[in-house]
């Protein structure tokens, strides 16, 4: 049971954010973050009943976005040898390939929590806010995630390096 990736991307299909934790080739994955996004994005415009459409700017912040869904679809699907659980907040889709064994509900939460967690450090994130500090979004899911394996959920212990940093930096 783990974690195969995790992508984070816009409406547009542009990957934000990509962390593997097993190795695919350089050359494959252009292909496969362009599959992957196309699946979820077309489920998701299946999804928006007639007349209604989803906000959400770059700017905009993640928790905008209402938390339940427009209509009853499922966010977890059954792709290649693997699984994908995503979601969506405002603009943006955070996706991740986990193993057949894996506990869809689980990863589910843990996406959930990785936005409260960047919510919390950026004082409503936003995909501006995601591009221009990468390396610290980064940090965040490296603090929660390591070699495909959840390793922390509590929010104060995962911001604690960053936290650390931040105190370096300022005096």
């Amino acid at each position: 049971m783990m974690i195969k990736f995790v992508l984070m991307v816009n409406r547009q299909g542009q990957t934000r954010l990509s962390r593997y934790y097993q190795p695919v080739e350089l050359s494959r994955r252009a292909a496969l973050e362009a599959d992957v996004v196309r699946c979820c994005l077309s489920r998701r415009k299946e999804q928006v009943p007639e007349g209604h459409t989803s906000c959400g700017s770059a700017a905009a912040p993640l928790r905008l976005l209402s938390l339940r869904p427009l209509c009853p679809q499922c966010s977890f699907v059954e792709y290649r040898d693997f699984k994908l659980v995503y979601r969506q907040y405002a603009a943006l889709y955070i996706v991740v390939g986990v193993t057949d064994a894996e506990n869809e509900l689980s990863i589910y939460e843990l996406v959930h929590n990785f936005v409260e967690v960047l919510d919390k450090y950026f004082s409503r994130v936003s995909e501006l806010d995601i591009m221009f500090n990468l390396d610290k979004v980064h940090i965040i899911l490296d603090e929660m995630i390591q070699n495909g394996h959840i390793v922390e959920t509590n929010k104060t212990r995962v911001l604690a390096p960053l936290t650390a940093l931040d105190k370096m930096a300022d005096g």
